[in-house]
């Protein structure tokens, strides 16, 4: 099952995104990322309301299929795979058109790039990586409920693009290290107080 709901939740948030993705394609810029949030805080407002999917509940008694310290070194090799995934493609050609399109869609679109395929392709990789994460975080913390992904954890996402740096893969796993260090660590300084 642990199998099957990691390929599930890559399938499932891939069409979601691939959905959002048509929706939005021309937005651009800072209006592309309000227009995703706001995507995904409709379908968290949808999830509470679905009493089959616990509601405001969520579901609970997830199991785990071993041991934590096993789900931690898959969740870090699961990371380490999408870091060199990430840098692969971004040596790639087609990295190489999707830092194109981000940097002028236009240009891209006048060189003969169809800027929307490209569009789709980056909302489809990105939404069904981040569907086989949920699917770990759910078997690691047993439990998956709308409010571990609300406001708050969006912008955090966010932040953490924005201070490693957009467009760099080393600079984004630095802003996300950061920025969950960063609480447990004034946590500990609290505590000295």
């Amino acid at each position: 099952p642990f199998v099957l709901s990691c390929l599930f939740g890559a399938l499932i948030a891939g069409l979601l995104g691939l959905v959002v993705g048509l929706a939005s394609l021309r937005v651009r810029e800072d209006f592309l990322a309000i227009t995703t949030m706001g995507a995904g805080f409709l379908f968290l407002g949808f999830v509470r309301k679905q009493a089959w999917l616990g509601g405001e509940f969520g579901i609970a008694n997830i199991p785990s299929p071993m041991s934590s310290g096993a789900m931690a070194l898959l969740a870090i090799g699961l990371a380490l795979g999408l870091i060199a995934l990430s840098l692969h493609l971004g040596r790639s050609w087609m990295g190489r058109v999707f830092a194109a399109v981000a940097q002028d869609e236009d240009a891209a679109q006048a060189l003969g790039f169809d800027v929307g395929r490209y569009k789709l392709a980056a909302f489809l990789i990105g939404t069904a990586s981040a569907g086989v994460a949920g699917a770990l975080y759910a078997h690691i913390t047993q439990l998956i409920v709308p409010d571990a992904f609300g406001f708050i954890q969006s912008i955090t996402i966010l932040a953490m693009v924005v201070i490693g740096g957009i467009g760099s893969t080393w600079g984004v796993v630095a802003g996300a290290i950061l920025l969950t260090l960063m609480p447990e660590l004034f946590r500990v300084v609290n505590e000295y107080k």
